[in-house]
């Protein structure tokens, strides 16, 4: 379960989520780079170690829910187990949104 943001429609808002199941070597990454770029969002992307793939984002509230939906579903090659979700979480300042390593 997870707990919304406490901040207006107009203040920013962050998050970071990891991402379980397929969702290496099937796209996800430039899938979440591009949902994320539409949405006027900054922040990164990452695959990790472990298989998962970790998404750290900045923006506003709404457009962040709108991001974690489509996290939940990936690109169609992905099959997507579990978003893990914290909200209000620093993270490094970024100008655009990018694919990191």
């Amino acid at each position: 379960m997870t707990t919304s943001p406490r901040s207006t429609p107009e203040e920013e808002a962050t998050l970071r989520a990891i991402v379980r199941g397929l969702v290496q070597g099937v796209g996800y990454r430039f899938f979440v780079l591009r949902v994320a770029g539409e949405l006027g969002l900054r922040g990164t992307v990452r695959n990790r170690a472990d298989g998962t793939v970790e998404v750290q984002a900045r923006g506003e509230e709404g457009r962040l829910k709108r991001l974690l939906a489509a996290l939940g579903e990936g690109p169609p090659s992905a099959q997507v187990a579990e978003v893990r979700v914290q909200w209000g979480v620093a993270i490094e300042p970024t100008e655009n949104f990018d694919v990191t390593h």
